[in-house]
């Protein structure tokens, strides 16, 4: 009996399930060492090793992108980590294809990336990463596809391996201090930004079809808590701009180079590193003195602004008429700042008024921080409710009278279904926009943070009712915008205490740099525009359409950026008669609603078709939508849009 076939095959399979359970144990660990070696950790207090860090595509642990129960990546940001990145201990993850740490205080030199040879995406920018790069630090990575370093402090030349990466589509290094010409890439990067560095000479024709923002100095600081020295250092930094970068490049999108910056005559690039020559005391000089003044004049000014911003009084502004030079770009910044002044949006609501100064003046705490705005929490001694206020650095499309009519435009705008705007702040290299603060959060949070209960499919499909509304209403009133919305996705609907759904950040499209939008805004991920590059009216309703797929499933979208789209998974499993495993298994009441989740499954799929002609309007989705009745689950809805 011992002997026969059966029973050793049961041995095997267990022997491999017991594998199996050890390798995940061990994956526990590495993850646990590697918190343990960063300081300031306390923000993954949940990683518990009482718990498997991931449950199939679920992530017990925060941060972690898990795939058939595999460490897929891990999405460390806005979480406060400090000190430097162990790599050695992550080499153990076999399976890790994305590292982001991105808007951390990590520091140091740049970390051996090669011992992570399966990474598709590095997402490190935002940080204090110091050092030149080695040139073939990337060397030998052929599944590397997007490389973001921009806002550190990281030296020396562009590393040359970067250059023969086969897959690389995305290369973000602004906002460093990188010297010397830009290498010759050999892809046809997508997405590449190399502003605010002090590179020089040709930019190389491979890279001549990206905007001149891409290479040119950016009118912006980077992403600083809210509070009353960094706002000044904010607008100081952008009013003096002592670090232009970038001065010397030249070439096509750039003005064209003359015969001396011609590659066979690039000027030497100044590194700590490089031996002194006689020849370049001139320049070396010039430069060690703007460096000086800039220092100065910041020792300077600052104290004095810090004195005038926070004295009950400021000086009458009358007693500058009689100077008769032209007020410089820190002048205005300043002016701006004492005056203070917040256009408010509602003419009607004199309830709560307050100005610049008073939300400088407040506690603030980061909610959020990415390339698009970075979202702070504010209370101020005279109100109980707090305000949220979003520092937007890329809607500077339009000039400030256009800019004010928009507002105004969507200040206007009345639903129960849409966050208003309160209030907003125009300055050219910054917008704050002021509205409510929402205690619930948002539907993200709920689908997919680990301290929030499960939403019940009632209540899930009470949340997409409302969102179609809001979504109907914008295209109602908005009819001159080809997105009334545009960046319609879970974090951007947030949810009051009774679960209503509020949309926030729409109709900001029209703002955004055309040649940086596509980095920034939902749409631009639709199928139209990966295909065509262009967007159009039901790209809105394609953003509804993989929402109702993440409300359905629980599933985050980008998690299926590296394999599938979200939308061709769903598709292939109910063509393979797999629909009940397509659901979010932690939906409350699901069992006894079968009908109507399929028939919302439908309109998502109906609605994520990447034929334009036959993906339905607006109007038609919505109806359906409102259709849907919980309470009657005893038959399909023959109005149902088909697949």
């Amino acid at each position: 009996m011992m002997n026969s076939p059966n029973w050793w095959l049961l041995v095997g399979f267990l022997s491999l399930a017991m594998v199996s359970l050890g390798e995940r144990d061990r994956d526990g660990e590495i993850l646990l060492e590697f918190r343990e070696s960063l300081a300031n950790h306390s923000s993954l207090s949940n990683w518990d090793a009482s718990t498997s860090p991931c449950n199939g595509d679920k992530a017990n642990w925060v941060g972690l992108i898990c795939v058939e129960g595999e460490i897929w990546g891990l999405q460390l940001e806005n979480m406060g980590l400090q000190g430097n990145v162990n790599v050695e201990i992550l080499e153990a993850l076999p399976m890790l294809r994305t590292l982001s740490l991105m808007n951390n205080n990590l520091q140091g030199a740049m970390f051996n990336v090669g011992k992570l040879g399966a990474l598709k995406a590095l997402y490190l920018s935002d940080n204090r990463f110091t050092g030149e790069i080695p040139d073939d630090a990337f060397q030998g990575m052929g599944s590397l596809k997007k490389v973001l370093l921009a806002n550190n402090g990281f030296t020396g030349k562009i590393p040359s391996s970067l250059t023969v990466l086969p897959k690389l589509s995305m290369l973000r290094l602004e906002g460093n201090q990188f010297v010397g010409p830009i290498p010759d890439f050999k892809q046809s990067l997508k997405v590449a930004s190399f502003a605010n560095n002090r590179l020089e000479g040709p930019i190389p024709a491979s890279l001549s079809h990206l905007g001149a923002t891409m290479f040119s100095a950016l009118q912006t600081a980077e992403s600083l808590p809210l509070g009353v020295s960094e706002f000044i250092m904010l607008y100081i930094y952008d009013a003096m701009q002592c670090n232009a970068g970038n001065k010397n490049l030249c070439g096509k999108p750039l003005q064209a180079c003359s015969s001396s910056a011609s590659p066979m005559r690039m000027p030497k690039s100044h590194t700590f590193s490089s031996a002194p020559n006689p020849q370049d005391k001139t320049p070396t000089a010039l430069i060690l003195a703007l460096i000086l003044i800039c220092v100065v004049l910041l020792v300077i000014i600052i104290p004095a602004l810090v004195l005038v911003f926070l004295s009950p009084r400021n000086q009458n502004p009358q007693t500058s008429q009689g100077t008769n030079a032209v007020e410089s770009k820190e002048r205005k910044a300043v002016k701006s700042l004492e005056n203070g002044k917040l256009s408010f949006l509602k003419d009607d609501d004199t309830s709560r008024r307050f100005d610049l100064q008073d939300l400088l003046r407040a506690s603030a705490e980061v909610l959020g921080s990415g390339s698009f705005a970075a979202s702070y929490k504010v209370v101020m001694v005279m109100y109980d409710d707090p305000v949220v206020v979003k520092r937007h650095k890329q809607l500077n499309n339009e000039g400030k009278e256009d800019f004010d009519v928009h507002m105004r435009r969507l200040g206007r705008l009345n639903h129960q279904n849409l966050l208003p705007l309160v209030a907003y702040h125009y300055m050219k290299g910054e917008k704050l926009l002021v509205s409510n603060y929402i205690e619930n959060g948002s539907l993200a949070t709920h689908l997919h943070g680990n301290n929030k209960p499960s939403l019940e499919w009632e209540t899930r499909l009470k949340i997409i009712k409302g969102v179609a509304r809001g979504l109907s209403y914008l295209h109602k009133e908005l009819p001159t915008l080809t997105l009334p919305h545009g960046n319609l996705k879970s974090s951007n609907v947030l949810l009051d205490d009774n679960f209503n759904p509020l949309l926030c950040d729409y109709g900001l499209t029209p703002m955004i740099n055309p040649e940086q939008v596509h980095l920034f805004i939902t749409a631009y991920k639709s199928p139209e525009y990966a295909l065509k590059g262009g967007i159009s009216r039901k790209t809105d309703v394609w953003c509804l359409g993989i929402l109702i797929l993440e409300l359905l499933t629980g599933k985050f979208p980008e998690n299926y950026v590296n394999k599938t789209s979200l939308a061709t998974w769903v598709t292939e499993m109910v063509k393979e008669k797999k629909s009940n495993q397509v659901f979010d298994k932690d939906m409350l009441g699901a069992k006894a609603k079968k009908i109507g989740m399929m028939n919302l499954l439908k309109i998502g799929l109906s609605c994520c078709q990447e034929d334009l002609n036959v993906r339905p309007e607006l109007n038609q989705v919505v109806q359906e939508i409102q259709q849907l009745n919980d309470a009657d689950d005893d038959q399909v809805n023959s109005n149902i849009l088909q697949c």
